[in-house]
């Protein structure tokens, strides 16, 4: 509704997304959602269109561009498919730890490897133990010369498996709580990674999610995220900083493309004999609908743009934008599909797989509670001086 007075370079990158999503994901949808099949020739073509190159230093081969225009790239794929809106957004947030904390080393040999297509990225923090705490590490690294020896597990990975740079969380000084834990950048074939269960998912589930199993893996110290211990968990939170908005996006799209399908829907149906937009009661729910998304749509801008400024403390702007678009997203997906009625309930029409996708993004990245304390903690702060 609103026109965001987008630039001739944000226009091109919205606007190739919408293509790549609408002739290249959306007629294989079902088929990946319904096989779990990891949409390998989407991430091709989205490679292809440089759209990994977007949020990468004109250095490294990257466009040069921000958060900004990841969140542009994430909506239109999201209003497609948010599982492939996943997995395209995770190389990012693997990506992101070497963008913030990474040496220059580090910066030039992974992050030309993103934006060139040739490799995709995870991030490896959870564990069965540690997930909303991320303290809670249990995954080891100990320094053996020029090496460190990782062991642990991690779950629900996502990217797992198919990313050949992991950025993996460790601790290297269990006495420093917090401050002991350090981020390491592992090969997918370094001897003694492997890969352990695959989920099966409710949404998003042509997007892998898996376990990543560490036994003795030897890691060079030049691979020590940034060459310094102890920066692993301020790394990850910077990261998520940068990367909350991109959830919000992701929630934005899903949002989006459920509420043109209901549009869509509800304008042929017909009952009493006219069609249902007819109604007042119809016309209500879409109302509230446009004008939550486009309110989640403008957060998520300004929590972008903010962080693309520079400007540190950005944590609360980038939770609030990830609070209010996944649970704008779970709400309009959720009256979308009241919309097709029964029918909406059938995996024949595709409203149910939006309901599916929209619950993840109330969950990763931090739960929506975990949103609220850390938007919290922020105003109090900022208010109570």
């Amino acid at each position: 509704m609103l026109d965001y007075c987008l630039s001739e370079h944000h226009t091109m990158i919205k606007e190739l997304a919408r293509s790549v999503a609408e002739n290249k994901i959306k007629p294989h949808t079902r088929e990946w959602d319904e096989k779990e099949e990891y949409p390998r020739p989407a991430i091709e073509a989205l490679a292809q269109s440089d759209l990994f190159a977007i949020w990468i230093p004109e250095k490294y081969s990257g466009l040069g561009g921000g958060v900004y225009d990841l969140c542009l790239a994430v909506e239109e794929i999201a209003r497609i498919d948010g599982g492939v809106a996943t997995a395209y957004a995770a190389t990012f947030l693997g990506m992101a730890p070497i963008l913030v904390s990474g040496t220059e080393e580090q910066k030039e040999k992974y992050l030309t490897q993103i934006a060139t297509g040739k490799a995709q990225a995870a991030f490896g923090l959870t564990e069965p133990g540690a997930g909303s705490d991320a303290s809670k590490l249990r995954t080891t690294a100990v320094k053996d010369g020029d090496y460190y020896i990782l062991n642990g597990l991690k779950h629900f990975i996502t990217n797992g498996g198919e990313a050949s740079i992991n950025v993996i969380m460790a601790v290297t000084d269990k006495s420093k709580g917090a401050r002991g834990i350090s981020g390491f950048i592992v090969d997918k074939d370094a001897p003694g990674f492997s890969v352990g269960k695959k989920e099966e998912k409710l949404g998003i589930r042509c997007s892998t999610t898996s376990e990543l199993i560490f036994e003795d893996v030897r890691v060079h110290k030049d691979d020590l995220l940034g060459g310094k211990e102890g920066i692993g968990f301020i790394s990850t939170m910077r990261t998520f900083d940068y990367t909350r908005p991109g959830v919000g996006a992701q929630a934005v799209g899903i949002a989006q493309g459920a509420m043109e399908l209901a549009i869509k829907y509800t304008h042929s149906r017909v009952q009493f004999d006219q069609k249902i937009t007819s109604f007042q009661g119809i016309q209500w729910m879409i109302a509230d609908m446009g004008s939550k998304i486009e309110a989640a749509r403008a957060l998520v801008y300004a929590a972008a743009k903010a962080a693309d400024s520079g400007k540190g403390n950005i944590g609360g702007a980038s939770a609030a934008a990830k609070l209010i678009a996944s649970d704008v997203a779970m709400e309009v997906t959720t009256n979308a599909l009241q919309l097709f009625g029964g029918y909406g309930y059938m995996r024949e029409y595709p409203i149910e797989k939006f309901m599916r996708d929209a619950k993840i993004t109330q969950i990763y990245e931090g739960t929506n509670q975990i949103q609220k304390s850390i938007l919290a903690n922020h105003l109090i702060k900022m208010y109570s001086k």
